[in-house]
C-alpha cells in the first residue's frame, strides 16, 4: 500500500508540470514528424508499449545518429552532466568551487595525436560515432528552438547544454583511482611492520606473497602521494556532481559487491534446446538510471538492449545473431610510479639514465561568475603527474592503460555490436579497454566466455606497491585478448560469472600478471549451486535466479553458532536457526542477521586487526572474516575457540538489540524490507529544493536480498539501510527465439518527470515482473503505440 500510494503521489505530480509530454519523452499515441540536421536519409522510430524505441534507419550511421538523438530525448541532463564532468567544464556553469575539479579532469584529456586516433578506427566504427555525436547535438538543437521542451534542470540551474564533438570521444578518458589508493595504503601498512593486515581486507586471491619493489622507500609513501586523484583535494559542492565513487566510509566487503551477474546455458543444458544468456549488471541505485533501453536496425545491423547514456552503442543485449552480456573482470589497470625531480628545476624527472622534461600543457578554464582560470598540467611520458612535492624532489605520475595511445573505450561498443560471430568479435575486442567477462551464445548454438580489458605488462613486479619511476618498473606493453582466459562451447554445458576469482586453474599467472584482487564468491557459489542442480534450465529458472535472496553467507553463521550461548543471545539464535537464510524483504530473520553481521564484524576487526593498522584497515572482509571464525586461530586468542563463541554470542546479543531499536519491540513485527527501501530521487535534489520539487522522488518500496544474494541489492549501513546499488537493469535472452526474450529497467527510459516513463517500470522492478523485449518486426509493430519520422535538414 504504501508503495503504490507514492507512486500514485508523483504521478499526479507530473501532471501538473509544464511542457509537452509527447515532445519531451514518447511518442506514444499517434505519427509525428521532425527534421533534424545531421541524419543522411528518412528514419522511422516505432516505440512499443512499454516505451522501447525501434528505429529503422537506411544506414548504420543513421541508426546510430537516432540513438543518440533518443537517448538525449531521455538523459540529456545525464548525458551532459557526464560530458562536463569529464571534458572538465563544470565551473563554466557552476562557478568557481568546481576549478579544482575541472583542472583534475583535464589532467586526464589524451595529449596525444587525435586525429591519428580517429584515422586508426575501423571505418565504419567511425562513422556510427559520427552519427551518434550528430543526434546528440540535433536533440540540443531541437531544444534550443522549442526551449519550453528543454530538460527542467536548465532553467532552474541557468546554464545550456554543452554540443558534442567526435574528438572529445578521443580526448575525454576520465579520472580513473584504479588500485592507487590500495597501493599507498600497503606500502603505509609494510612501513609499520604490518602488511599482514592486508589479508584482513583485501586477501590476495590466488595466493600471493607481498614483494616491495627495490627502491622504493615504503616510509616515504603517503596519503599526499595520491595528489588530484584524492576526492578531497578536488571537492564540489554538490556530492552528487562529482565522478561516480566509492565513498571513503564504504566498507570494502560493500566496494566489491559492486559488480554484475551473467551466466550462459548450452543448447544441451537448456530446455528450451537454444543457448539461454543472461545478464544483470550491478551498478547505482537511487539516481538517474545508469541504462537506457533502446533496438537498432539498418542494412546489416540489427541490435537490441540497453546502453549506457553518453556511451554509443549498446552494452547488453543481442543482435539477430547473437546474445551478448558482461561483468566486470578484475584487472589492475593502474600503477603509482614515484620520480625523483632534479634539485632546483621540479619540471624535470630522472628516468631511464638522464633527467627528462615533464611535458607542460596550459588550459584555460572558463568560470561563472569569475575570470577564467589557469591549469598547467604535467605528464611523464604520457603519464599525469598526480602530485608534486618541490621540496623533497619528489613527483608521482599515475599509469593508467586509459591514458594509453588506442585506449578509445568510446568506440569499443560499437565494434562489438557490429560484430557478426565470435570470430569478428574478436577483433572488436581489442578496443576494449573496460575489464570485461564478455558472455556470448549465438543462433548457431556456440556460447564463449571471453576476458577483455587492456591488460599491461609488468616485467619486474606485481602492481601491489607504488613503484619507482626511474623506467626500471615501466609496462612493456599489453597482454593480447589472445593470451587472456577464455573458453568456448565448454564441456559442461554452461559458465556464469559474478566478479569472483576466475582464472582457470592451468592459467600462467605468475607470467601474465592480471589482478589479485577479486569480489567475494558468495554471489557466483550461489549461481552455480542452482545452475549445477538443472539439467535443463528454462528461462523461468533464469528470471527466478536473477531474483534469488538466498545468501552463503547466513549458512556459513547457522553453522557456527555456538551449542552454549548467554541467557541474552538465546532468542537471536533460535530465530536464526529456524530460517531458511533467505533474506526475504518480509523476513524478520533477514533484518536479525545483517544486525548480527554488522555487529560481528565490527567485534572481529576490534579483535584481530593490530590497533596500529585500524586506521587503514577500516572493515574486514567478509570471507575471510568467516574463513578465519571457521577455523580460529591465535589471532583470536589463547583459546581461539572460546573466543569465536563468545564474539558470535556478543554479536547475537548486540544484533538483537539493534533490531528492537529498528524494528520495535515485537519480533513478530520485523520485516526487512521496511529498512531495505528503494528511493530514487533527482541527484541534486538534496542539496537544490527547487530540483527536489521539481522531480517527485520515486519512493515506498520495498527490498528483500543484500550485497551477496545472486539478486544483489547492496546498501551502506553507515548511511542507512536503502538499496545503494544492483541490477537496475536485467535482461534474460532466448537464443534465436528472441521475442521470448525479457528485461526489466528501473525506474523508466525518462529522466524527465513529465514523461509517463519517468517511473513506469518502477513497480515491474520491485515485483520482479520481467517485461517481453519485442525484436522481430511482426512483434513489435504488433505492440507499437506511436511512430516517429525523422526528415533529414536541408
Amino acid at each position: 500500500m504504501i508503495q503504490r500510494r507514492a507512486f500514485l503521489l508523483a504521478s499526479a505530480a507530473l501532471v501538473a508540470m509544464p511542457g509537452s509530454l509527447i515532445a519531451q519523452a514518447n511518442i506514444r499515441g499517434g505519427a509525428r514528424n521532425v527534421t533534424l540536421t545531421g541524419a543522411r536519409a528518412p528514419i522511422e522510430i516505432v516505440e512499443d508499449e512499454l516505451g522501447m524505441p525501434h528505429v529503422r534507419a537506411a544506414s548504420k550511421h543513421d541508426a546510430f545518429f537516432a540513438q543518440g538523438y533518443l537517448v538525449a530525448r531521455d538523459r540529456l541532463f545525464q548525458l551532459d552532466i557526464d560530458h562536463r564532468r569529464d571534458m572538465g567544464r563544470m565551473a563554466e556553469a557552476f562557478g568557481l568551487a568546481f576549478v579544482a575539479a575541472d583542472r583534475a579532469a583535464r589532467l586526464f584529456h589524451y595529449r596525444g595525436d587525435i586525429d591519428a586516433e580517429l584515422a586508426g578506427l575501423p571505418p565504419d566504427v567511425l562513422d556510427c560515432a559520427l552519427g551518434y555525436v550528430a543526434g546528440v547535438n540535433a536533440r540540443i538543437d531541437e531544444l534550443t528552438d522549442n526551449p519550453a521542451d528543454m530538460p527542467l534542470e536548465y532553467g532552474i540551474l541557468g546554464f545550456a547544454p554543452l554540443r558534442w564533438d567526435i574528438r572529445d570521444l578521443v580526448k575525454r578518458r576520465g579520472i580513473g583511482m584504479g588500485d592507487a589508493d590500495d597501493e599507498v595504503r600497503r606500502a603505509q601498512l609494510q612501513a609499520r611492520g604490518l602488511i599482514d593486515a592486508e589479508q584482513l581486507m583485501m586477501p590476495l586471491r590466488p595466493a600471493w606473497s607481498f614483494s616491495v619493489p627495490e627502491g622504493l622507500d615504503p616510509a616515504a609513501v603517503s596519503d599526499a602521494d595520491l595528489g588530484v586523484l584524492d576526492p578531497a583535494n578536488r571537492p564540489v559542492p554538490y556530492d552528487a556532481l562529482q565522478e561516480p565513487r566509492m565513498g571513503p566510509d564504504q566498507p570494502e566487503g560493500d566496494r566489491f559487491a559492486l559488480g554484475s551477474n551473467a551466466w550462459t546455458i548450452a543448447a544441451s543444458r537448456s530446455a528450451t534446446g537454444r543457448p539461454i544468456l543472461a545478464n544483470d549488471p550491478h551498478l547505482g541505485i537511487g539516481g538517474t538510471s545508469p541504462r537506457h533501453m533502446i533496438h537498432l536496425t539498418a542494412p546489416d545491423l540489427d541490435v537490441i538492449g540497453a546502453e549506457a547514456p553518453g556511451l554509443p552503442g549498446i552494452m547488453q543485449g543481442h543482435t539477430d545473431r547473437f546474445a551478448f552480456g558482461r561483468t566486470n573482470f578484475h584487472i589492475d589497470q593502474t600503477d603509482l610510479f614515484i620520480l625523483q625531480t632534479q634539485e632546483g628545476n621540479a619540471d624535470k624527472y630522472w628516468h631511464q639514465g638522464k633527467w627528462r622534461s615533464f611535458e607542460i600543457f596550459e588550459d584555460e578554464i572558463a568560470v561563472k561568475g569569475s575570470t577564467p582560470e589557469r591549469a598547467i598540467l604535467r605528464y611523464a611520458d604520457g603519464r599525469p603527474i598526480v602530485s608534486q612535492d618541490a621540496a623533497r624532489n619528489r613527483a608521482v605520475a599515475l599509469a593508467t592503460v586509459s591514458m594509453l595511445p588506442g585506449a578509445n573505450m568510446r568506440f569499443a561498443i560499437i565494434a562489438i555490436n557490429l560484430a557478426k560471430d565470435w570470430t569478428t568479435l574478436q577483433q572488436a575486442f581489442k578496443l576494449h579497454v573496460s575489464p570485461t567477462n564478455l558472455h556470448y551464445a549465438d543462433v548457431d548454438g556456440n556460447t564463449g566466455w571471453q576476458t577483455i580489458g587492456f591488460t599491461p605488462r609488468r616485467p619486474k613486479h606485481d602492481g601491489l606497491f607504488p613503484a619507482p619511476g626511474d623506467g626500471a618498473y615501466d609496462w612493456t606493453g599489453l597482454i593480447p585478448v589472445k593470451d587472456m582466459p577464455s573458453v568456448y562451447n565448454p564441456r559442461e554445458g554452461w559458465f556464469a560469472s559474478a566478479n569472483e576469482m576466475n582464472l582457470p586453474a592451468d592459467y600462467p599467472y605468475r607470467e601474465r600478471i592480471i589482478s589479485f584482487t577479486w569480489s567475494d564468491p558468495f554471489r557466483y557459489n550461489r549461481v552455480a549451486e542452482v545452475l549445477r542442480s538443472q539439467p535443463k534450465h528454462r528461462i523461468d529458472d533464469s528470471i527466478a535466479l536473477q531474483h534469488d535472496v538466498q545468501s552463503l553467507p547466513a549458512r556459513a553463521l547457522l553453522k557456527l553458532l555456538p551449542a552454549t550461548l548467554s541467557a541474552e543471545a538465546t532468542a537471536a539464535a533460535a530465530m536464526l536457526r529456524r530460517w531458511d537464510c533467505g533474506i526475504e524483504a518480509d523476513s524478520a530473520a533477514a533484518l536479525l542477521f545483517e544486525m548480527v553481521m554488522a555487529a560481528l564484524s565490527a567485534s572481529f576487526r576490534k579483535r584481530v586487526v593490530p590497533a596500529a593498522a585500524r586506521e587503514l584497515i577500516p572493515s574486514v572482509n567478509l570471507s575471510e572474516m568467516l574463513r578465519i571464525l571457521a577455523a580460529p586461530d591465535k589471532r583470536l586468542g589463547d583459546d581461539p575457540a572460546a573466543a569465536r563463541d563468545a564474539l558470535i554470542d556478543g554479536a547475537l546479543v548486540a544484533g538483537w538489540a539493534k533490531a528492537v531499536e529498528l524494528g520495535g519491540g515485537d519480533p513478530a513485527k520485523w520485516q526487512w524490507g521496511n529498512l531495505h527501501r528503494v528511493n530514487i530521487a533527482h541527484p541534486l535534489a538534496s542539496s537544490n529544493s527547487a530540483i527536489a520539487a521539481a522531480f517527485p522522488k520515486i519512493a515506498g518500496g520495498r527490498s528483500g536480498g543484500d550485497g551477496t544474494t545472486p539478486m544483489a541489492r547492496g546498501f551502506n549501513a553507515r548511511r542507512g539501510f536503502q538499496v545503494s546499488h544492483g541490477a537496475s537493469f536485467l535482461f534474460v535472452a532466448d537464443v534465436g527465439a528472441w521475442d521470448n526474450s525479457r528485461y526489466l529497467l528501473l525506474p523508466g527510459q525518462s529522466a524527465d518527470p513529465r514523461s509517463p516513463r519517468y517511473g513506469d517500470f518502477y513497480p515491474k522492478w520491485l515485483a520482479g515482473a520481467m517485461q517481453p523485449m519485442w525484436f522481430s518486426r511482426a512483434a513489435v509493430d504488433r505492440h507499437a503505440v506511436g511512430r516517429m519520422t525523422v526528415t533529414p535538414k536541408l
